[in-house]
């Protein structure tokens, strides 16, 4: 593994890096910025959570800041494409960390708020801007945004981009970008459209891949419950109150289910908080910075809102809904074991997710332990210390569909067994993480 000061890299930006308390680099980024430096293209597959925004920021802010071009009113040389706010603002935060000893100016825009303050930012001038690809359209339409002097286009999250149906916004944009640029494309899948648009977007492209078992290391510890999918609130309940979790992120499938169990923990006096796609972005950096500030210990959060937060402090992220996506789960539990710390991942499996479990297994290359507080399938309903009996048979909705009783699901998944058996001997690996650079 090298050092910063190993990669060619100007004073003022081993300066911001060593602010940041990072010495060593990530795989990605050793691999990466020397071709970048050198003007080369690049594709690279990774997950967040591998240090890849670093990877294409710093070798952008070098470039730059070397051009003898740069004037007083700023021409944007850098487009960074994002599918997401929380994404995009969490690229704006890297560029503001590592530029910060650089005079360079970078703005951040997507839709969902009011856009003065951002044309008025666009006015000043600014050399980078990362931006979501609807409100980019929008200004650009407007008269207020000029790429005729681009150099370097990074399209990071493209399958998510793909996923959330922006390839028609991105060929757009593409559309209005100089034919002489330096591009970037970074992925966690790669899938025949994600292929295709790279072939049309890259020329002779530096290729790097890191596959999701290789992204995980060592600091976060993996575990799963076997739980009736009526009994995973009590369960989490009970987690939190036994372990005194002071910051966990917990994952659901969808907005309703997350607005419910935040109303829920909150009914239990746990102070918890949501952010999902229907929330507006002044109600999700509210939440955000709530959570951040430690004033609320849990954020519920489903996958599209939760994509690339960087929050150091979380100790713990549990799986409270099984992704049917096996990317996501990877993703997910990066979120905690930030920047070297330790971390925990809980995956909670109700018997109609367990084909989600072991396509997650084979995909990290692990089999996950059984946490040894497994409830299993068939034990008797927890009670949850002060609620009523009617109060206890909530949640009776089936995973994702119609309604059933408790009697009926457990006669349907009964088993023998208290604890869930698998057919083969537990892995030698049991812990797994994400990278926090």
């Amino acid at each position: 593994m090298k050092t910063f000061s190993q990669l060619n890299l100007i004073e003022p930006l081993l300066q911001a890096v060593s602010a940041q308390n990072y010495q060593t680099t990530t795989p990605i980024q050793e691999a990466t910025i020397p071709p970048l430096l050198a003007g080369k293209d690049v594709l690279g597959c990774a997950q967040t959570g591998t240090g890849k925004t670093a990877a294409f920021t710093l070798p952008i802010l070098q470039k730059i800041a070397q051009q003898s071009s740069l004037t007083k009113h700023a021409n944007i040389r850098a487009l960074v494409l994002a599918p997401t706010r929380e994404l995009a603002s969490q690229i704006g935060t890297s560029f503001e960390d590592y530029g910060q000893f650089l005079d360079i100016r970078h703005s951040v825009i997507f839709g969902g708020v009011n856009s003065n303050r951002q044309i008025q930012s666009l006015k000043r001038g600014i050399h980078v801007l990362i931006a979501t690809p609807g409100r980019l359209l929008d200004l650009q339409q407007q008269g207020f945004i000029d790429l005729s002097r681009l150099d370097f286009f990074v399209l990071d999250e493209a399958d998510r981009m793909l996923d959330m149906g922006f390839i028609k916004d991105i060929q757009r944009i593409i559309s209005l970008l100089p034919t002489r640029r330096q591009n970037l494309l970074f992925s966690a899948t790669m899938p025949d459209a994600i292929t295709k648009l790279a072939d049309s977007i890259l020329v002779k492209p530096f290729r790097f891949q890191i596959s999701p078992q290789k992204s995980v290391v060592q600091e976060i510890q993996q575990e799963v419950m076997f739980v009736q999918q009526s009994d995973k609130r009590h369960l989490l309940l009970q987690i939190i109150q036994q372990s005194y979790i002071q910051q966990a992120i917990v994952f659901m499938r969808t907005k309703h289910r997350a607005n419910r169990l935040t109303h829920q923990l909150n009914r239990a006096k746990v102070n918890a908080v949501t952010i999902h796609g229907d929330k507006s972005q002044a109600a999700r950096q509210r939440a955000l910075r709530s959570f951040r500030e430690g004033k609320s210990h849990i954020l519920v959060a489903t996958d599209l809102a939760a994509r690339g937060l960087d929050i150091d402090g979380v100790s713990h992220v549990f799986n409270f809904d099984l992704p049917n996506e096996t990317e996501s789960y990877v993703h997910r539990i990066g979120r905690t074991g930030r920047a070297g710390r330790s971390g925990m991942a809980i995956a909670f499996c109700a018997p109609e997710e367990y084909d989600y479990l072991t396509n997650i297994e084979k995909t990290i290359g692990v089999q996950i332990p059984v946490s040894k507080g497994d409830p299993g399938w068939d034990r008797q309903p927890i009670r949850i210390e002060g609620e009523t009996e009617n109060e206890s048979k909530t949640e009776l909705k089936k995973f994702g569909g119609r309604r059933r009783t408790r009697k009926t699901k457990q006669n349907n998944y009964k088993r023998k067994q208290t604890r869930f058996r698998r057919k083969h001997p537990s892995a030698d690996q049991s812990k797994s993480q994400v990278s926090g650079q």
